[in-house]
């Protein structure tokens, strides 16, 4: 079965993109290979992303902001999805996607400016990691092959 290289992408990639990079690659289908990078990355996974991630079995050791440049490098890997999960990333000029990948915003409110204590600050974490799954299962449910941006658009929509 062929796998389907999908990029989330958020400013800093500490949180929402490396939450989606985790459910991509955990998904039960096995569809899919998730990966994630930001404009601007912070130094560090957000702890609450990182501790949900392992929790869903994602290797710990792949858990790292990336700048979204590398993955317009010749040696990327190659993308069939680009999806922004921020408003700013999906405002910015991103660089061009080597393959003409189909793209998508589905945004999501930052979890990491929740205020209070800490089970406030993963219950935001939790709801964002439920709206990707939605999205994700969604989108594994679709004819991967013949989707277009169009499509994987509609999927934000529908869920």
């Amino acid at each position: 079965m062929k796998k389907y290289n999908i990029l989330f992408l958020c400013t800093h990639n500490s949180a929402r993109s490396v939450l989606g990079e985790a459910l991509a690659s955990t998904h039960p289908s096995g569809k899919f290979i998730g990966y994630s990078a930001g404009s601007t990355p912070g130094t560090a996974v957000n702890p609450f992303a990182k501790e949900l991630a392992i929790e869903m079995g994602y290797d710990p050791a792949r858990l790292r902001s990336k700048n979204w440049d590398e993955f317009g490098l010749l040696e990327a890997p190659k993308m069939d999805f680009i999806v922004t999960v921020c408003d700013n990333a999906a405002g910015e000029v991103c660089p061009i996607w080597p393959g003409n990948p189909a793209t998508a915003h589905w945004g999501f409110p930052d979890p990491s400016k929740v205020e209070g204590s800490d089970l406030d600050k993963k219950a935001a974490f939790v709801e964002v990691m439920n709206g990707l799954k939605k999205r994700i299962d969604l989108l594994a449910a679709m004819p991967l092959d013949t989707l277009d941006s169009i499509s994987l658009k509609e999927i934000h929509r529908k869920a």
